[in-house]
């Protein structure tokens, strides 16, 4: 679902991802345009030049499940407080709640 929020922040960072999108917060506006327009013929899935809605769809929700996959690997080591590859309730609640415990 679109949220209209103002700005293109957040229609960068659901098209690029957030890692990508601050990449490009750094770029000129051709340097922008050159790596957006390789994104676009990675989303042209059947190669006819041309974008159709669930090409974009698709795309956005390949960013999205790779940031999820990203965020999740980042955030493991802090709450598998034992170091095990295994995350219990307690150290759920540690790492989620500790300070208030």
């Amino acid at each position: 679902q679109h949220e209209d929020r103002p700005g293109f922040q957040y229609d960068h960072e659901a098209f690029l991802g957030k890692e990508e999108a601050r990449s490009f917060d750094q770029l000129s506006p051709e340097e922008s345009r050159e790596r957006l327009g390789k994104i676009v013929d990675r989303i042209d899935d059947n190669k006819d030049g041309y974008i159709t809605t669930e090409e974009l769809k698709n795309w956005i929700k390949r960013v999205q499940k790779r940031y999820i996959y990203e965020n999740v690997a980042k955030v493991w080591k802090d709450y598998d407080l034992n170091k095990d590859d295994k995350i219990t309730w307690e150290e759920y609640k540690q790492a989620t709640y500790g300070y208030y415990l």
